[in-house]
């Protein structure tokens, strides 16, 4: 039955590998997050184009795995190892990535997610500085370094965000929804300022990756392959659309307009049974 309701709500994507191999020989790609799920997917469909990938993530061994099957086929990969919520390791990177001096496309894909009630984080801040940090001010500080060299590039950012930035809140995921809020708003308020680079948000539903292993009610939950989200991925670098969401979300959106003015309409009826 889940398998049903995936194939249902999840609609294929077709990847024109044609167009994709154009849009991308030569280029030089930054995938954060990248030594599993979406990020790692992401490399592996670009693995068999003439292009550079620089991928960064926490644990380096996975990523020399990654490096050394990928050139196996055609692309070139540099790799770096970085917590990068800590800020000397965030520096070290961003100098690493200067020294290459281009960039051609920035996949904003690591995050981390949180699901706990707030009576379980009562005397736990730090749920919310670290997921603000690595969901927000990270990549805020990533993007703020690179738009000269996007620019120069007339290139691309690609940020991986999450349909819970476009609906209603939902309970015990605060941390996680509040913090990729934040960077999808800022990304979008500064997109009109950023001469010549393009921009596109990937609203993406569940994705059955590592992130999402911890949460056992996600087990017979429906939800996107790693595979099909890298593929949308993919697919925008070459679209270049302004935005990716799945069909059904429209719906979803509506919904949460009634939802988030429920307590107006029920206060107001209140108010004129007062009267």
């Amino acid at each position: 039955m889940r398998k049903l309701l995936e194939s249902l709500i999840f609609l294929p994507t077709s990847l024109n590998k044609q167009k994709l191999d154009s849009t991308l020989s030569g280029k030089t790609i930054l995938i954060t997050g990248a030594s599993s799920g979406i990020g790692k997917e992401v490399a592996y469909q670009l693995a068999d184009i003439n292009c550079h990938l620089i991928l960064v993530a926490r644990r380096g061994e996975l990523l020399e795995i990654i490096k050394n099957e990928i050139e196996m086929q055609t692309a070139k990969v540099s790799i770096f190892q970085a917590d990068l919520r800590k800020e000397d390791e965030l520096n070290n990177f961003l100098a690493f990535l200067h020294n290459r001096s281009t960039l051609d496309i920035f996949i904003n894909n690591a995050g981390l997610s949180i699901r706990r009630s707030i009576y379980e984080s009562l005397d736990r801040q730090h749920d919310f500085t670290r997921t603000m940090a690595i969901n927000y001010f990270v990549p805020v500080k990533i993007v703020l370094s690179i738009i000269p060299l996007l620019q120069k590039s007339q290139g691309q950012i690609i940020n991986v965000s999450t349909i819970n930035a476009r609906l209603a809140p939902v309970p015990y995921f605060a941390a996680y929804q509040a913090s990729k809020l934040a960077f999808d708003v800022w990304l979008r308020s500064v997109s009109p300022e950023l001469k010549n680079v393009k921009i596109t948000s990937i609203y993406l539903p569940l994705v059955r990756t590592p992130m999402i292993e911890p949460t056992a009610g996600y087990l017979d939950v429906p939800a996107m392959s790693q595979q099909h989200a890298a593929k949308v991925i993919c697919k925008s670098m070459y679209t270049r659309r302004k935005k990716y969401q799945p069909w059904w979300l429209i719906f979803g959106q509506l919904v949460s307009i009634f939802i988030m003015n429920l307590g107006d309409f029920s206060k107001k009826g209140k108010r004129n049974e007062i009267n």
